[in-house]
């Protein structure tokens, strides 16, 4: 079974580091499905496994000059209390074993086709602003707006771990249409760090981290995400954005029918 793990998070860090989207969206629902971990185990030991992914991604993002720290505090200031009161609800309901499960099975599978929505129409929304700048916000409307991304994917974030990925950078394509998708993709990953920080540090204090499961996780995941960034050129975005969104969207039907 561990060995299963590691194949699991290997398989998992190539596709991420091919598109850099999916961890979330792929890692919570396969442990839940494939392993029959627990939903709750399954997003805590998700958030901890994100948290040292997205570190060693800011620190690259940040050496090339592709993170926005003024968006990433806006984020941040919805984000980090958001995981905080997500995290006291889910003590508040803790007791209630089988129907918590239950709803955090539902958010993973609703966040799942949120991800598959952004990966399919993400290019279409941008086209869309880019001949409308009159819609874009701007001054303290797109503050607001950014804070408010960030409570929305904190709370989402920490009850089914899924989120700071494709549907939080495709809020932010949203938002900051200019930034190129490097920039995109740096700022991203930035913020999602201290909100994957806390958020696991949460389930730890709930109990919901397999600390064993997570080092077996690691160790697949660093060699894939390695081996999947160096072939992401070779592939073109357009398949492997429509082959992961193929594969979330069976995830998600798993999810809702099982």
């Amino acid at each position: 079974m561990d060995f299963s793990y590691i194949v699991s998070g290997f398989a998992v860090g190539v596709l991420v580091g091919l598109t850099g989207v999916g961890g979330g969206s792929l890692m919570t629902p396969l442990l839940t499905l494939l392993f029959g971990v627990s939903p709750s185990v399954a997003v805590g030991t998700d958030l901890a496994f994100a948290s040292i992914t997205k570190g060693a991604g800011t620190l690259a993002h940040r050496f090339k000059g592709n993170v926005h720290w003024d968006i990433v505090k806006k984020l941040c200031l919805g984000a980090l209390p958001a995981a905080l009161l997500a995290t006291l609800a889910l003590k508040y309901f803790g007791g209630l074993d089988q129907k918590i499960n239950l709803i955090i099975r539902y958010t993973i599978a609703c966040s799942v086709l949120l991800t598959v929505i952004a990966l399919l129409f993400r290019g279409r929304m941008l086209h869309w602003l880019k001949h409308h700048p009159e819609k874009q916000l701007q001054g303290n409307n797109l503050t607001i707006a950014t804070i408010a991304a960030g409570a929305l994917l904190g709370s989402l974030v920490t009850v089914s771990s899924i989120g700071a990925g494709a549907i939080g950078a495709t809020l932010l394509v949203l938002m900051y249409p200019r930034l190129s998708p490097a920039e995109i993709a740096g700022t991203d990953i930035a913020y999602a760090v201290p909100l994957t920080a806390i958020a696991a540090l949460g389930h730890w204090w709930l109990g919901s981290i397999n600390w064993g499961l997570l080092v077996m996780l690691l160790i697949g995941s660093v060699p894939g995400i390695t081996i999947g960034a160096m072939g992401a050129r070779a592939i073109p975005e357009k398949v492997l954005r429509a082959l992961l969104a193929t594969t979330l969207t069976g995830v998600a039907v798993k999810l809702l029918t099982t």
